[in-house]
């Protein structure tokens, strides 16, 4: 055999061997990388917990609030029966409707008609009277809207505290069957360019339809599975994930994860990662921006993996280019939607924001539920007193900070990010040369350590 040949098959057998040497190495960092993240992790739960049990040791002085099986056995004698019927529906002005119900009367009409097929024939057999439809929403919107403890209610609207329990989760449940079709749904294809269109009007940021964030809402500590509910704060939440257009509306949201799981798990196993993946963001024919076909975007902070649909900062560095820079400010300043949005949302419907004590199944229904009352309040324009957003001030728990993911990224999903570098860059070059000597100075680009690539400012 010629020395050619055999010098070829040497060459092939290294580079075989070579590969397999590569791959075994390749599996065994990733075996070692996801060992190092799963102690990580298991380090932070005892962590939490032993917060967890400080946090307890201090408040041993305070009784903790009743969950709605310990409610079932409390029946407290009216206040005022006649409260609901002689107070509210005769007396009360606009002012009142707010203070008490975060809502307009017309708004709440237009619940009750609308949530009358669910709940007009309720008879509560507890007491063996029949619970008004009226009487029953404003129960639960009074709930809803000022986080009211259900031993209240009970006295203030004359029934038994198991009837508000009730109230509460009907009501709830009928606004996501009835409401939800009606006020959140993702838009047909027409629509999702107008939402487009509206979004790079008023934030800057073309084929981008919407805005991703999750919210943690406080709740008591669960009789089980307690370590699942800590997030990385040290106290007990479940997960609400929401997406916004423009104005601030939600258009989908998924509620009911525990507080220790990141951002990413639950956008994996929500619906809008199912549509996402089978091409619901592509429209037809595709649109294009500088001449490339580009689909529907969605923004996102640190906490998620780049997608070519999902699109977040470039991580913090001195080491960013100009277009980077850029592109980092330009996100952010759309982020501020969804930061703005759940500001609104936790200021008008407070049992988000104060520690809730109901089971953690109803706590997901009423995130989801508060929603879409939202979404009502926006389309038609209930007023917002800024006094409900001072209310925030007074947190005990703040929200936890945006981790960076250690889900891989999209390979084909930087080409998406550089291709809005560099729409970004011309933009900015186009509103330099159109500048004329009498108009006002462009803005410079901020300096690396002022761009907070985790999605705050």
């Amino acid at each position: 055999m010629p020395r050619s040949y055999l010098k070829t098959d040497e060459a092939r057998d290294a580079a075989e061997m070579k590969y397999l040497l590569a791959s075994k190495i390749r599996r065994r960092k990733e075996e070692i990388h996801n060992y190092i993240l799963e102690r990580r992790a298991e380090v932070h739960k005892r962590i939490r917990y032993r917060r967890h049990l400080f946090q307890n040791y201090l408040s041993t002085r305070t009784s903790p609030s009743p969950d709605e099986e310990d409610l079932q056995n409390h029946v407290p004698i009216p206040s005022d029966p006649d409260w609901w019927e002689r107070v509210v529906m005769t007396e009360f002005g606009p002012e009142d409707w707010l203070d008490k119900f975060h809502i307009t009367r017309d708004i709440f009409l237009l619940l009750s008609s609308k949530l009358k097929p669910q709940l007009e024939q309720m008879y509560i057999q507890q007491t063996g009277q029949t619970i008004t439809l009226e009487r029953c929403i404003a129960m639960a919107l009074m709930r809803l809207s000022t986080s009211t403890e259900y031993c209240f209610l009970s006295e203030l609207f004359g029934v038994p505290i198991p009837v508000v329990c009730q109230c509460v989760r009907e009501v709830c449940e009928a606004i996501i069957l009835l409401l939800k079709p009606l006020y959140m749904q993702l838009s047909a294809d027409h629509e999702l360019e107008e939402n487009a269109e509206q979004f790079h009007t008023r934030w800057g940021f073309p084929h981008c339809i919407g805005v991703i964030d999750s919210l943690h809402i406080p709740v008591k500590s669960p009789a089980t599975d307690t370590q699942d509910c800590w997030n990385q704060r040290g106290w007990h939440s479940v997960v609400l994930q929401g997406v916004v257009n423009a104005q601030g509306t939600f258009w989908d949201v998924c509620s009911g994860f525990t507080g220790s799981t990141d951002d990413m798990t639950i956008l994996q196993s929500s619906e809008l990662w199912t549509m996402a993946e089978l091409g619901g963001f592509c429209s037809q024919p595709p649109k294009e921006l500088m001449g490339q076909p580009l689909g529907f975007l969605l923004l996102g902070d640190a906490g998620y993996s780049l997608q070519t649909w999902l699109l977040k900062c470039y991580p913090s560095s001195l080491n960013l280019t100009h277009q980077q820079l850029t592109f980092n400010v330009q996100l952010n300043h759309g982020l501020k939607v969804i930061e703005h949005a759940f500001q609104r949302l936790k200021a008008r419907w407070q049992c988000l924001h104060n520690r809730n004590d109901s089971n953690l199944d109803l706590v997901s229904k009423m995130a989801v539920a508060c929603c879409i009352l939202h979404n009502i309040c926006n389309v038609h324009n209930s007023p917002f007193k800024e006094e409900w957003v001072e209310a925030l001030s007074q947190n005990e728990c703040p929200q936890p900070t945006d981790v960076s993911t250690v889900y891989i990224d999209d390979p084909n999903a930087e080409a998406v990010r550089s291709l809005l570098c560099s729409y970004f860059e011309q933009q900015q070059m186009s509103k330099t040369l159109d500048q004329s000597p009498t108009s006002s100075p462009v803005l410079p680009v901020p300096e690396p350590p002022q761009v907070d690539c985790a999605g705050t400012t």
